[in-house]
């Protein structure tokens, strides 16, 4: 990762105060601008915590997904609705992972064109100890607080129910029983 340039005042906030006197008062530039930023900067911090897996976070994410179906597998279509992915993404995710060794693909037997990605044990042992380490640094979120990591969630949450990511409801239980490794599944 490219070293900080360590600059003497916020680029962000100068740009802020330069688009002020242009276009007028626009808090929404300097927001989204700022969302962008952290973005890079976050994205950056978990990738290099997961590289050395040979993962990125999206690979991650698909991984830690299947740790938490009961059976350690889901379709691809399954895949990318909960990662909220393009199903090309999903492929291009899943044929990454299988050859990496990290999971495995069958056909779905309750659906003739359907695919199932199931999670390898060594897949469990990566995002293991991936988990571990990114759970290290908090995600790259550090500097906050749990309050404060609730806030920033909160505070997305209304740009998500309007992109259509879902239906803000209230949220259904959810079965806190970790999901069995097959070991533990077998008879």
């Amino acid at each position: 990762m490219a070293k900080p340039l360590s600059l003497d005042f916020d680029p962000i906030a100068r740009a802020d105060q330069l688009w002020t006197r242009r276009w007028g008062q626009v808090p929404a530039m300097a927001a989204i601008t700022s969302v962008m930023r952290a973005h890079q900067i976050l994205l950056g911090r978990v990738d290099a915590v997961v590289k050395p897996y040979g993962l990125t976070f999206a690979r991650y994410e698909a991984l830690v997904l299947l740790t938490f179906s009961r059976t350690g597998e889901l379709s691809l279509s399954k895949i990318g609705e909960r990662l909220m992915v393009h199903p090309t993404s999903v492929t291009n995710t899943v044929d990454r992972l299988e050859k990496a060794g990290l999971v495995s693909r069958r056909p779905n037997p309750l659906d003739g064109r359907g695919v199932l990605a199931t999670i390898t044990p060594r897949g469990r042992e990566v995002v293991e100890r991936a988990t571990r380490e990114l759970m290290a640094i908090e995600f790259g979120l550090e500097s906050y607080d749990e309050e404060q990591c609730r806030q920033v969630f909160d505070l997305l949450k209304p740009l998500r129910v309007a992109a259509g990511d879902f239906a803000d409801t209230p949220a259904e239980p959810v079965d806190e029983t970790p999901a069995a490794t097959p070991a533990e599944a077998a008879p």
